[in-house]
């Protein structure tokens, strides 16, 4: 796999930590990380990451929230963003497709979308598999 920038936020240290020794030990991915959605969107515009993970739920500024206002800026609009989250219900599904995230039924495997608990060992797959990233 190719060198990527994927900006992780979330409000949880030990889920930005998961995922940047999991990211970083199995890929050539920089990891770099956000505690809330407005420090999120910052580094969005600095970085410019090949992707963002997004936790739903956060304190202050929620994913959705905060994926809206990436989706506002010109800056930041064009970056993917796929969700983290332990909300994968259908209703759930059907309410990030209307905000533009490419969620399907809860059989098959979520374009848009990593269900927590995920397997750090497996999620450098997932979200190539879900951004068709090829090595």
């Amino acid at each position: 796999m190719t060198t990527k920038t994927i900006l992780v936020v979330d409000n949880e240290e030990y889920i930005q930590e998961v995922i940047k020794i999991c990211l970083e030990t199995t890929t050539k991915w920089q990891v770099v990380t956000a505690s809330s959605g407005n420090e999120g969107i910052k580094k969005a515009e600095i970085e410019k990451p090949d992707v963002i993970l997004l936790d739903v739920m956060m304190p202050e500024i929620d994913g959705l929230t905060t994926f809206k206002y990436l989706q506002e800026n010109p800056e930041t609009k064009e970056i993917p963003v796929i969700l983290l989250t332990a909300k994968v219900q259908t209703s759930d599904h059907q309410r990030y497709a209307d905000l533009g995230m490419k969620a399907t039924i809860p059989t098959t495997k979520p374009l848009g979308v990593i269900a927590k608990p995920f397997n750090p060992l497996e999620l450098a797959i997932d979200i190539a598999k879900i951004l068709d990233w090829k090595e």
